[in-house]
């Protein structure tokens, strides 16, 4: 529905708030993905995709690409996985 919705009928205070959706969003979809086994117990120990994630996000703090960021953290979940 908010996407019906043109751009000029908000107020700079609402724009300014719905700015931030897609920030917390992403954690909620990225979260799970990362921290939850095939079970949806939360595994912390020999998982992967954390250190994976922890290097794409220095990459991406580091590059400021997200191409970048995506490609670093796929060759390293990738390499650990293979170690």
């Amino acid at each position: 529905m908010i996407a019906l919705l043109k751009k000029e009928m908000f107020n700079d205070r609402i724009r300014e708030v719905l700015s931030f959706v897609p920030a917390a969003i992403f954690p909620a979809i990225i979260f799970p993905a990362i921290f939850l086994d095939n079970s949806g117990l939360f595994e912390l120990e020999n998982n992967p995709k954390i250190l994976a994630a922890l290097i794409a996000v220095l990459i991406g703090v580091i590059s400021k690409n997200i191409l970048a960021t995506i490609f670093s953290g796929l060759a390293a979940y990738w390499i650990l996985i293979f170690i």
